[in-house]
C-alpha cells in the first residue's frame, strides 16, 4: 500500500512573500518537525503530532492545518516505522521545507 500526503512543512503564504517574515519560524517548525520525526520513538512521535500546535511557530507555519494533515495520516499509517528525511532546502532562500517518508525505501 502507498501512501502519498501532499503538504508542505511550512505553509504560510502570506509570509512567504516577504523573505525575512519566513525564514526564522520556518526554521523553528522545520527543525521541530525533524527532532519528532528523525529522532522520537514511534510513542513519542504520536503524542508530538498530537500537540503540534504547541511546538516553535507551529501556527505561524501552519495558520491553519490542513496542509499538514496529510503528513498525520501518513504518519499514523506507518505505525511503528521509522521517518527519513528525504528532501530539505531553503525554498526561495527564504522559507525552509522538508519531505519525510516511511517504511521501505
Amino acid at each position: 500500500v502507498l501512501i502519498l500526503g501532499s503538504g508542505l512543512s511550512y505553509h504560510n503564504l502570506r509570509s512567504m512573500r516577504e523573505p525575512k517574515a519566513s525564514r526564522v519560524p520556518s526554521e523553528e517548525f522545520d527543525k521541530w518537525l525533524q527532532e519528532t520525526l528523525l529522532q522520537s520513538t514511534s510513542q513519542e512521535r504520536h503524542k508530538k503530532l498530537l500537540l503540534w500546535s504547541e511546538a516553535p511557530s507551529a501556527r505561524i507555519a501552519h495558520p491553519r492545518e490542513d496542509h499538514l494533515i496529510p503528513l498525520m495520516v501518513a504518519a499514523g499509517a506507518a505505525e511503528n516505522e521509522k521517518a527519513k528525511l528525504v528532501h530539505h532546502e531553503l525554498f526561495m532562500e527564504a522559507t525552509t521545507v522538508s519531505s519525510f517518508s516511511f517504511g521501505q525505501d
